[in-house]
């Protein structure tokens, strides 16, 4: 074997089994999504409650599709050494995460509770989702910001990027998984 082939299999193989993990853990919490949503067909049909603010629902839909986008922008970056754009849409997105869930918790919760409140059948579904989805959107806000205030100390760049790239791919997840309740809780009838 050549020097090369031994320092390119250094670099390769201890990804592998980071890599393989993350996709694991999000397979499993795929299924956990997966039966909430079965949940919210089995238990309450297509009902929706007409009071549902469909406009608050469409906005932090856009500021999460947004947060994606921003956290592309920021890997894009980081792989390619611009350490300053990295950490500015990196930022832009744990702004826009923190701004969905200020949606959720502090005006989608309070008006919901008066017409499904958690104790109805709509209400368990409703608050069970969003309270799930929110606490996955939490969890992911302060992974980005561990992850920002590592590239301020300069801890990434292109091939020392695992971090980043396991953070944005798990942000992307969460993402996608409201791709699929926003329809199921705010469109379906």
């Amino acid at each position: 074997m050549s020097a090369h082939h031994d320092e390119s299999h250094v670099i390769i193989a201890p990804l592998r089994i980071p890599r393989f993990g993350l996709w694991l853990f999000l397979l499993s919490e795929s299924m956990i999504f997966a039966t909430l949503l079965t949940a919210r067909f089995v238990l309450r049909g297509t009902y929706r409650p007409p009071e549902l603010n469909q406009t608050l629902g469409l906005t932090i839909t856009l500021i999460l599709l947004t947060s994606s986008f921003t956290a592309n922008r920021a890997e894009i970056a980081i792989a390619h050494g611009k350490t300053a754009t990295f950490l500015r849409n990196l930022l832009a997105t744990i702004l826009l995460g923190s701004l969905f869930l200020i949606g959720v918790v502090a005006f989608e919760w309070p008006e919901a509770m008066h017409f499904a409140p958690p104790s109805s059948g709509y209400g368990t579904v409703f608050f069970t989702m969003t309270g799930m989805h929110a606490a996955h959107v939490f969890s992911g806000v302060l992974i980005l910001t561990l992850v920002y205030r590592l590239g301020q100390r300069g801890a990434f760049g292109p091939g020392r990027m695992w971090g980043v790239e396991g953070t944005v791919k798990y942000w992307h997840f969460v993402d996608i998984v409201w791709v699929f309740f926003y329809p199921a809780l705010y469109l379906v009838r």
